[in-house]
């Protein structure tokens, strides 16, 4: 790390002005700026110092937020964060493994639950994949953690890298693009002192009330029914609350889903609120009596952490890019808070970005890169937003059931046919980049997808397979930074290959794989893959025209 940081130091100085080097009033240049040091900004900026490419990142909030708001980082995720040497801390910061992530479906606590939806614990699935070695199993398991912890650890990471330029306290009021980039106007309201940015690249990372979508004029494109909620953040360690055993999630019927954030004493509880001014009044009285209202149970707390208003909306933004300025996470896509699919997707809107715009900065991508960032991501937001949607209606239904007297039985036998949704390992990790400019394509049908499993192929645009090799590392651990050419092959007839890519421009490294069971799952001889794991190409002998598949990928 200090060796290329030290290497990199002179054009990172003629990039990047660093905090203790700014002029009151002079333009700040920087090649990338970041909008938002939630976690999607943070580790978007952390993907760009993987490929040492420095960056600004500005943040209006002078500390993350107090409130946990998501609770499920997925085994993709991890896989991506595990790149970037973040997994194992993270891991060390959330739930502990040994607990499970049950689904607990209630009438009320006073009867027992109607259904409960088992999901194995971390330490189960870890001990499941290391029976599983086809390609059919992920590196890594999901992870619980509140989201304002992950948002101080991946902050703090940002913080202390030596390539991300974090400013705490900011806010941007404008932008305008520019033909080298984007000049941003960013404020800092605590001084009142303002400063001009001027980039080559603007990421939007601020959230579903994203200013940057708005300054763009992006409109976000609405679907399915807007709610409103409130959510209370407490302690508390009466065991009333684990009267039905442990549950990670708890669905009330009356309108309550409670939370569990540590396994300790540590909940949200967030409540759908359909009345008018009386229900305001309650809650703003006391939401700790709604609380125990709706989840049909007396329990003492011993501390509310905080309350907040928020409404319920699903919605993907018409583009992802304006010129120079991407929209990545929550600011490009707003998803129901359950499922885990928003931090998830924006976490990997983070990665994809990261490492097309560090190509650009680095001199070897070509603008196809760019245009591939909305062609691949969006796509997954869309599928993401329906199958959220899909979750959702359960929840719904679930009420509606109860409060119009199904029997318990009815209720028990639907819920127990949907508890396949808390089962997507498929849509995590399943996703294909079917129409993206920069993988090259084949004919012929792709493999089947699966909702509950992981469907092992090198087909172009997926995810390669994931296998242990002999000395028990994984493949994923032995890639490089930008592409890897795998090689298979008895020959080694790939090598050559590598070589003629870096004379091209473009980084590849060679990796030599002699491992029957890893030739299995990959099912071809030669397999180049991108920086973010998935296929860019494919083949069993070198093609007749290297250099265009080489273009291609690289985008230009």
């Amino acid at each position: 790390m200090l060796d290329a940081e030290a290497s990199f130091g002179h054009r990172r100085e003629e990039l990047c002005v660093r905090t203790q080097e700014r002029h009151p009033t002079a333009p700040l240049e920087t090649p990338i700026l970041i909008v938002g040091a939630g976690p999607v900004g943070a580790v978007l900026a952390l993907e760009l110092a993987h490929h040492q490419v420095p960056c600004v990142l500005v943040e209006r909030a002078t500390t993350p937020s107090r409130h946990p708001k998501m609770d499920y980082v997925s085994g993709r995720s991890m896989e991506l964060l595990h790149r970037l040497g973040l997994a194992d801390e993270l891991r060390r910061r959330g739930v502990p493994a040994e607990y499970r992530a049950n689904f607990l479906w209630s009438r009320g606590f006073d009867e027992p639950p109607v259904q409960i939806w088992d999901h194995p614990s971390v330490t189960e699935l870890t001990d499941r994949f290391a029976r599983v070695n086809d390609g059919s199993a992920p590196v890594q398991a999901y992870q619980r953690v509140q989201g304002s912890l992950l948002e101080q650890f991946v902050r703090d990471q940002a913080r202390a890298h030596p390539l991300v330029d974090l400013w705490e306290g900011w806010s941007l009021t404008d932008l305008e693009q520019t033909p080298d980039g984007v000049s941003a106007t960013v404020v800092e309201p605590a001084t009142g002192t303002t400063r001009l940015v001027r980039a080559r690249y603007l990421a939007g990372c601020d959230g579903a009330n994203s200013s940057v979508r708005r300054l763009l004029a992006i409109p976000l494109g609405e679907s399915g029914p807007k709610t409103r909620h409130c959510s209370v953040y407490f302690r508390s360690a009466d065991p009333a609350l684990r009267r039905h055993g442990r549950a990670f999630v708890t669905i009330a019927a009356r309108g309550l889903t409670l939370v569990s954030r540590d396994e300790r004493d540590t909940w949200t509880a967030s409540l759908l609120l359909t009345g008018g001014a009386a229900e305001d009044a309650a809650v703003d009285a006391d939401p700790m009596a709604l609380v125990r209202e709706r989840l049909g149970v007396d329990f003492a707390v011993e501390e509310v952490r905080s309350v907040a208003r928020w409404d319920g909306t699903l919605a993907v933004a018409d583009s992802y890019r304006n010129g120079s300025a991407f929209l990545v996470g929550d600011a490009a896509h707003v998803f129901y808070p359950t499922g885990g699919f928003g931090a998830n997707t924006g976490l990997a809107d983070a990665v994809d970005l990261g490492w097309k715009l560090s190509a650009l900065v680095n001199g070897w991508g070509g603008a196809g890169l760019l245009e591939s960032y909305e062609r691949e991501r969006r796509p997954v937001a869309s599928f993401n937003a329906e199958m959220c949607a899909n979750l959702m209606e359960v929840w719904r239904r679930f009420g509606r059931l109860v409060r119009a007297g199904a029997s318990r039985e009815h209720v028990a036998g639907f819920l127990g046919r949907e508890s396949f949704q808390a089962d997507n390992v498929g849509i995590h990790f399943g996703y294909r980049y079917g129409d993206s400019p920069v993988v090259w394509h084949e004919d012929g049908p792709a493999p089947e997808w699966q909702w509950r499993a992981i469907v092992p192929s090198t087909w172009p645009g997926g995810r390669a397979p994931s296998v242990r090799l002999a000395d028990g590392t994984s493949v994923f651990d032995r890639l490089g930074p930008d592409y890897t050419l795998v090689d298979l092959s008895r020959a080694g007839t790939g090598e050559i290959l590598a070589k003629e890519a870096g004379r091209r421009g473009v980084p590849v490294a060679y990796l030599r794989v002699d491992d029957p069971t890893a030739r299995t799952a990959w099912d071809r001889d030669l397999v180049l893959v991108r920086p973010d794991h998935h296929v860019a190409w494919r083949g069993d002998a070198a093609p007749d025209d290297w250099g265009a598949v080489v273009d291609r990928v690289s985008g230009r």
